[in-house]
């Protein structure tokens, strides 16, 4: 059970530091021109996407990804409680 717990946390806080970098190149390739910048679009739109087609327009910021981070921390403190 640990062993699972282990990979999960892990792979949380993976998408966690994706999101942020994503987050941080956006202000230097908001075109996602890098490669860098494509890879981490791929991997963390699946989850930031469905949250921007729920979330209300807000004008040029995009809220989306501060949302993902949240439901990821909770889920994060969720599971550690869970097993603990």
């Amino acid at each position: 059970m640990t062993l699972v717990l282990n990979v999960l946390l892990t792979f949380l806080s993976v998408m966690q530091f994706a999101i942020i970098a994503r987050a941080i190149l956006s202000w230097f390739d908001p075109g996602a021109r890098w490669p860098i910048s494509q890879i981490l679009l791929q991997i963390t739109e699946p989850i930031i996407a469905p949250i921007r087609r729920v979330m209300p327009r807000t004008g040029f910021i995009d809220f989306s990804p501060l949302v993902a981070l949240l439901l990821i921390y909770l889920l994060r403190m969720m599971l550690v409680n869970a097993v603990s």
